[in-house]
């Protein structure tokens, strides 16, 4: 990579301008040369980001990315809404490419991959490694007008981390001044959420159960005669243990005996009389297979 390239990329956290390239003497033919070689990427007319950091990018990585390229274009704007959530660190499920921005607009429009509100009154901006952004709690109020899912896996690790309150989110909704029906959503979503989750996948198996209608208790310490088994990701009803397996920790030698050690503390499990169910990615989108396989354990441990 060029080295002026490097320092303009460097300078501004790996997005740039157009008329940040040129003032490095990188001009419109050698910036469609460096798009073609996934040198640098282009978001849009004008904003582009680092070839490097944007290939392979989590989600949530490349939000933030085109969040930061899309605040460069808009001077006196905020990151808001699930734009909002992914600088401030949390996880991302189920939502769009367009980038939330909260500024000085009488009204909501969307372009050029920008989704632009009207800033909230009374909301302050709280800048995040030097990127201006509504505070968690405004954001995920936010996302409660839009799925709950998106917002509750937001939300259930903002509580996890301590990053916010569920009084603080309810505060930060009425400061946003939300219709009785927007209010009657956010109360449904901090009824639903669990600072104990720990993942999204946990969230969203939490979130099915709770669907098909099954008392669930999450990260519940299990014991047996000879002491502590361990801590299980879900307990529907007495005997039938849920687990959510993401299958991305059981790679190399590190993973095969954490694999050991889980089928050891399941052996265990079954001992003391409980009944395992593991649930992966793909159960969660086949809730009548869910509920088959639940329903069973549960005649099973009865």
């Amino acid at each position: 990579m060029d080295s002026r390239l490097h320092a303009v990329l460097t300078a501004h956290d790996h997005v740039c301008t157009t008329r940040q390239l040129c003032a490095a003497d990188v001009d419109e033919v050698e910036v469609a040369r460096l798009v073609r070689a996934g040198e640098l990427v282009r978001l849009r007319r004008g904003l582009y980001v680092g070839g490097v950091q944007w290939h392979g990018a989590t989600p949530e990585t490349q939000a933030v990315l085109r969040a930061r390229a899309m605040l460069l274009d808009r001077p006196g704007a905020a990151a808001s809404h699930a734009s909002a959530a992914a600088l401030h660190g949390l996880p991302l499920y189920g939502t769009d490419t367009l980038v939330d921005l909260v500024a000085d607009t009488p009204r909501l429009r969307t372009r050029g991959g920008v989704r632009l509100h009207p800033w909230p009154e009374g909301v302050e901006s709280a800048p995040v490694g030097g990127q201006p952004a509504v505070p968690v709690a405004v954001a995920i109020a936010q996302m409660s007008l839009g799925s709950s899912i998106p917002a509750l896996v937001c939300l259930d690790r903002a509580l996890h981390e301590q990053a916010v309150t569920k009084d603080s989110v309810l505060t930060a909704g009425e400061a946003l001044g939300l219709v009785p029906r927007a209010r009657a959503r956010l109360n449904r979503l901090l009824d639903l959420a669990d600072p104990v989750c720990e993942s999204v996948g946990e969230t969203r198996t939490r979130v099915m159960l709770v669907d098909l209608g099954l008392h669930v208790r999450s990260q519940v310490d299990i014991h047996d005669a000879q002491g502590f088994v361990g801590r299980v990701d879900f307990l529907v009803g007495e005997r039938v243990v849920v687990e959510f397996d993401g299958m991305v920790k059981y790679g190399g030698a590190d993973g095969r005996r954490a694999l050991q050690a889980e089928k050891a503390r399941e052996d265990r499990l079954r001992a003391a009389g409980y009944v395992v169910v593991r649930l992966v990615w793909s159960d969660l989108d086949d809730a009548e297979r869910v509920h088959a396989i639940i329903q069973r354990a549960l005649r099973q441990a009865a």
